[in-house]
């Protein structure tokens, strides 16, 4: 086996290596290259997965700031059946 090199390319510009210059001499060494591969994929999901969660819990605290707001402009205003 050459030497093992991939470039992963994210939209936020970022480019992520990996390298692994001795070539696995048996099935363990491949197994836990592999193995450590996984690992990292699975960090890199799960730290992507937090930013997701972390942004739409701000867009919901932001919606129900906005609809209270809306709430409150409507009984200033006078307009009946502003509460649901």
């Amino acid at each position: 086996m050459a030497d093992i090199k991939q470039d992963i390319k994210t939209d936020d510009g970022e480019n992520y290596t990996m390298v692994n210059n001795a070539e696995p001499k048996n099935m363990q060494e491949l197994t836990q290259f592999v193995q450590t591969l996984l690992e990292g994929m699975q960090d890199k999901f799960q730290s992507m997965s937090d930013q997701i969660i972390g942004r739409i819990d701000e867009m919901g605290n932001r919606i129900d700031d906005l609809e209270k707001n809306i709430a409150d402009l409507m009984t200033q205003a006078g307009v009946e059946g502003a509460d649901k």
